[in-house]
């Protein structure tokens, strides 16, 4: 399915249920005489020059979705020879706020973040200083699912259980996820309001503890600590399999391919899909060079052999769409979730 096709279906089903919506890395990028496949620049102008080293921030720390994109960034740039090194840093905190505050002061103009969803709306929660809007957009790469999972002999057998529950007991039901305001908090909101909750009643009734990082929501879960968890499919999928949780419902409009016997949450009859996007950002004020020479590079990262069955393994949408269109796609994601977070109560 085409990106936006895809996208497009996520906006109108939110629509439905009455929402209007570093540390300063100093590898410094050597130039050639050459330029990337796909980079041919008007009569009259230079083309982009080629990119040798690149360098890749993870806003999260290890082991969650960020971690884990870009290091298959970093893998297939340079396995496929796109570049000669491609370092991974990983600088969490504050659903990658920390690291895009890393961002605005970084020299580097060969430098690509993961960004997505969850930062968009940690920013809006956080009231970050640093906003996505100050950065340049370079390209959209995936969509995931979200799974809302509890541990395997809980209480709660449905999805309607566990929303019953938290209804019905307010914060003496936890449920962990990413960053607050992030894509998974939104779900949990988004599930309560669905089911009668008023938005300014979401914050009083959601016990909503944030973490860092997929294996820090699963040492909740198995701990007891909490009694469910959200987060995107390919970071529980393996827990599901095991036997160690269990899978209440995805996200997605259809089935997971890494969990395809979990039902969606419109098959739990709750008119509610969500999907998770993630892409790469470069720092603010780049020149329109150093831009077109990064949606280039990420271009060819794209089409890669390995990048798609990284794909496959990671059960990871292709969402690609770089350049303008990600820079629109960008502005139209931040108003609709500032929209959101304000339906659901989490921003004024």
């Amino acid at each position: 399915m085409h990106p936006r096709t895809t996208r497009s279906t996520r906006l109108q089903s939110i629509a439905r249920i009455g929402i209007a919506g570093v540390a300063a890395l100093t590898l410094a990028a050597c130039s050639s005489s050459g330029a990337p496949a796909g980079s041919d620049a008007p009569d009259g102008e230079a083309a982009p020059a080629a990119i040798d080293a690149v360098n890749v921030i993870a806003p999260a720390d290890p082991g969650g979705g960020w971690d884990a994109t870009a290091r298959a960034i970093g893998q297939v740039l340079t396995d496929s020879d796109l570049v000669g090194s491609a370092p991974v840093t990983n600088i969490g905190g504050a659903g990658g706020t920390v690291g895009l505050a890393s961002l605005a002061t970084e020299t580097n103009p060969n430098t690509l973040m993961i960004t997505g969803s969850v930062m968009i709306g940690a920013v809006e929660t956080n009231a970050s200083d640093n906003r996505v809007e100050d950065t340049t957009p370079i390209a959209a790469l995936t969509e995931e699912p979200l799974v809302i999972v509890v541990p395997a002999d809980s209480e709660f057998e449905t999805l309607q259980d566990l929303v019953d529950a938290i209804v019905a007991e307010g914060k003496g039901v936890a449920v962990t996820g990413g960053s607050a305001g992030g894509i998974d908090h939104i779900l949990a909101g988004l599930l309560l309001t669905e089911a009668g909750v008023a938005p300014e009643e979401v914050p009083n009734t959601l016990n909503y503890i944030a973490n860092s990082g997929g294996g820090e929501a699963l040492t909740m879960l198995l701990g007891g600590t909490v009694q469910a968890g959200i987060s995107g499919v390919g970071e529980f999928s393996e827990s599901v399999l095991s036997g160690d949780l269990r899978a209440l419902a995805v996200s997605s409009a259809e089935p997971a391919e890494l969990l395809p016997d979990a039902p969606t949450i419109q098959d739990e009859g709750i008119d509610v899909t969500l999907t998770n996007w993630r892409g790469v950002i470069a720092p603010g004020g780049i020149s329109d060079e150093e831009r077109q020479a990064l949606i280039d590079l990420v271009t060819q990262l794209h089409e890669q052999e390995a990048w798609t069955e990284l794909l496959a393994t990671n059960g990871w949408t292709d969402a690609f769409m770089a350049g303008d269109e990600f820079d629109s796609f960008v502005t139209d994601e931040i108003t609709l979730t500032q929209e959101t977070l304000r339906t659901i109560g989490l921003i004024e």
